[in-house]
């Protein structure tokens, strides 16, 4: 089983895969130049790696929640992917991937994005 998590965001998605909910990475992130750029790019990974499960993150709590939900929903509808879609909370996940201690995170490269994604992948299936 093959799942990919994404951490939304309006100018990077972070990535990560997980084999056989075993074994977790995060990939390289897409830096957003339009949604359907970014959407082309992340439907190029599902189909790479044939992927069964799609973990996206959705933040909870915070002034803009509701707008950033109906941003997300949208932006996996524009995916066309007729697999298993799971929506879990991903609050304060960035400030989690920020708090390993990971020398050379930056915003402007994904890094964070990505680690976040998996982190959102770690936690929703209880990964160690």
């Amino acid at each position: 089983m093959k799942i990919l998590a994404l951490d939304i965001g309006l100018k990077r998605i972070g990535i990560a895969i997980c084999f056989d909910k075993k074994i977790v990475t995060p990939l390289n992130a897409i830096i957003r130049q339009n949604r359907n750029q970014a959407a082309r790019d992340v439907g190029k990974i599902l189909k790479e790696y044939n992927i069964d499960t799609l973990i996206v993150g959705i933040p909870k709590g915070g002034s803009c929640e509701e707008e950033m939900q109906k941003r997300i929903h949208h932006f996996v509808s524009l995916l066309n992917f007729d697999k298993e879609i799971i929506f879990t909370d991903e609050s304060f996940s960035s400030k989690e991937a920020m708090g390993l201690g990971i020398a050379n995170l930056k915003k402007k490269d994904g890094k964070l994005d990505s680690l976040s994604a998996y982190l959102i992948l770690k936690n929703y299936y209880g990964i160690v």
